[in-house]
């Protein structure tokens, strides 16, 4: 625990201008961002005594180990840098909403020459007008069907399109009227963009419209005596009214507005956006939050506004925003908002009427939306805690391990040799610290080799990372140059000579973000029994690191393997801490396995041939052809090459050379029968 006073800044040093201010940990980790009107008064009030600050104020605080600042001009940038910063280091002391699932919009490609209706979720991207989000997706496609009557626009794949195109014939929805089939001309791009257009501005809420001119039509028609054309107006009509109705009205008066509302206890909070567009709720979304921050209901709004409108740009910004409590700085706030508009916006509580009302609709639909939150959460959290419990007491460890890293190594009969890194945070797959690496240090089938050279190509970064940061100092006497109390001993032994890779790449400069092997796992897992073990404690020991502990899970029985215990330890199969094993083990299993039939499939569509000049593929097959594989290839002399017809001496030659220049170090060995594996790839090395 680091004592404030250490890094508070000299009286005057602060300036008294709008910025930003970010709290750094001794890693030079990003844990907080914050803004404020003025930074000297804002700043020093984190630098008060530890007794008046707020319980999480007071752990962040005494968790950092810096503070720095930058001065902006106007509190709208002080706000805009806040957000680029939290999104950038994700710092986490913030308050971050996180989406309890991914929703689907109804999106329409007008960045395309036929724009296309679809449903979509993830990232927005430019050129694309949404509606929504929805609560399913099956929803949109019930409104889709209705609107396709009166607004026939493509809904087909690039692929559909581009074959409808080349054949002449379109889709089913081409012949049953709910698409102009512009992959066929019916219908000129310019046409089929106005349809696409009018979908929007009725999707916009522009509904009295299309409604009106249809019936004005249908009318006409049924004067005109054409009763079949006036039956499939009113059809149509009657289509958008259905389709009208699957979002009631809420707001008489047409209003465009986000209406967001928080529920929160003293941990978690949970918020609820309904988004209306022409007086109709046209969709809804929820967001949970743990309140990792001194931070109250504006808090919450303020950070909500950040993340819901932060990458929106146009009419994605509503007209109006009604929110339960204002941020502290409303004016910097709606000034933000109506720059990303393009016009003004109104930010405000509402106070009667039916947009009060509706405001208590999405009050409630927070409310509901914490309970089934914290129901799910206390059952998930009890088992999961359990599970590390268990685990804990069967490997003798003196706390729950928190963090999990698990190994595996994947093979073919000892060709494309790969590994794999995952971790588990309190029980959960954290997939953004997924690792993978290659086995470089030699070649062949060795589980026990490969095993060992991962586990010291990642711990030996991990070493690395602390020494950069200072945390792994040298120390003169009786610890060794480049050890620690904290880690032992200096590395005695050896560690593979290989250069970092794409996959287990040397930490980047100081920028506040998490390395990539900055934090250490309380447990190592590794797949296999002990072999595998001994082999992943023994690269720790040659690293000086004693404090982690290992253990193996075999497939075979389940059964767990700890270093220098010549009997398993076994779970009873009924464990949540044996399932959790489980999880973990299978999880890096299928990552590993994903990761070596990626680099296989990339392998066999290459070939040492491949690299003889002037040696086209014609002549390749023919080689191939007459010899059967490149490994008979290989065998053969200068003399048997040239007998192949179109191969010259010269050419034989350049052969001979670049299979001699790949030929395999040893044979594949099964490590199960001892047998030797006969390499016959049939054209690929």
């Amino acid at each position: 625990m680091a004592d404030p006073s250490s890094y508070r800044p000299k009286p005057g040093q602060i300036p008294d201008s709008p910025g930003v201010y970010k709290f750094r940990d001794e890693h030079r980790r990003v844990i907080y961002v914050g803004k404020a009107k003025n930074l000297r008064q804002r700043v020093a009030n984190y630098f008060q005594d530890l007794a008046g600050l707020h319980p999480r104020t007071r752990t962040m605080v005494t968790t950092a180990a810096s503070v720095e600042w930058t001065v902006v001009s106007t509190e709208v940038e002080a706000l805009q840098l806040e957000y680029s910063w939290i999104k950038e280091f994700d710092p986490r002391f913030n308050v971050k909403y996180r989406d309890d699932k991914s929703y689907p919009y109804l999106a329409v490609t007008l960045n395309e020459e036929f724009p296309r209706v679809q449903v979509m979720r993830g990232a927005k991207k430019k050129g694309v007008r949404y509606f929504g989000p929805y609560g399913h997706a099956w929803a949109i496609r019930e409104t889709v069907d209705l609107m396709l009557r009166v607004f026939p626009v493509r809904t087909c794949s690039a692929g559909v399109f581009k074959n409808a195109a080349r054949t002449g014939r379109p889709c089913l929805l081409g012949y049953i009227g709910k698409c102009s089939a512009p992959c066929v001309g019916r219908v000129t791009p310019e046409e089929h963009r106005d349809l696409a257009e009018d979908f929007c501005d009725f999707m916009a809420g522009r509904t009295g419209t299309y409604i009106r001119r249809l019936e004005k039509d249908m009318m006409q028609a049924a004067e005109e005596m054409e009763y079949e054309r006036a039956a499939r107006l009113r059809d149509d009509a009657e289509a958008l009214k259905r389709a009208m109705e699957k979002s009631a009205v809420v707001l008489a008066d047409a209003t465009d507005a986000d209406l967001i509302a928080v529920a929160e206890d003293e941990l978690e909070a949970a918020l609820q956006i309904f988004h209306v567009r022409g007086g109709r709720v046209r969709g809804q979304r929820g967001w949970v939050t743990d309140k990792v921050e001194a931070v109250d209901t504006s808090g919450l709004v303020e950070h909500a506004l950040q993340q819901l409108y932060g990458e929106e740009r146009g009419d994605a910004v509503p007209k109006e925003v009604l929110v339960p409590a204002l941020p502290e700085d409303t004016e910097a706030v709606s000034q933000w908002l109506a720059e990303r508009r393009g016009s003004q916006v109104s930010l405000r509580i509402p106070q009667r009427g039916d947009k009060k009302d509706l405001m208590a609709t999405v009050q409630r639909n927070a409310q509901q939306a914490l309970g089934l939150h914290k129901t799910k959460r206390a059952s998930d959290l009890t088992t999961r805690s359990r599970a590390l419990e268990e685990i804990a007491e069967a490997l003798g460890l003196d706390t729950a391990p928190l963090r999990i890293e698990c190994y595996d190594i994947s093979h073919l009969q000892g060709d494309d040799v790969v590994a794999s890194m995952v971790v588990f945070e309190d029980g959960l797959a954290r997939k953004s610290e997924y690792r993978r690496f290659q086995i470089k240090g030699f070649e062949g089938q060795d589980d026990v080799r490969s095993m060992h050279e991962v586990i010291g190509r990642r711990f030996k970064r991990y070493l690395q990372e602390k020494e950069r940061t200072g945390e792994w100092e040298e120390q003169t006497g009786d610890t060794p140059a480049g050890g620690s109390a904290a880690t032992g001993p200096a590395p005695t032994g050896p560690v593979p000579a290989v250069g970092p890779t794409a996959e287990d790449a040397e930490p980047r400069e100081d920028d506040g973000r998490p390395k990539r092997f900055a934090y250490p796992p309380q447990l190592v897992v590794v797949d296999g029994g002990q072999p595998q073990v001994a082999a992943a404690r023994r690269a720790l020991d040659e690293l000086g690191i004693d404090d982690i502990a290992v253990c193996g899970l075999a497939k075979r029985l389940e059964e767990v393997w700890l270093p220098d215990d010549d009997d398993p330890v076994v779970l009873p199969r009924s464990s949540e801490g044996l399932y959790l094993l489980q999880r973990v083990r299978d999880e890096a299993h299928r990552f590993a396995i994903t990761y070596q039939r990626a680099k296989r499939a990339k392998r066999i569509r290459t070939s040492p041939l491949d690299d003889v000049s002037g040696l086209g593929e014609t002549r390749k097959q023919a080689l191939i052809k007459h010899f059967g594989s490149v490994k008979k290839l290989r065998q053969a002399t200068i003399d048997e090459i040239c007998e192949v017809p179109g191969i010259g001496r010269r050419t034989a030659e350049s052969v001979a050379a670049a299979l001699a220049s790949t030929a395999p170090a040893a044979p594949a060995v099964n490590t199960a029968t001892g047998e030797i594996i006969e390499e016959d790839d049939g054209g690929s090395s």
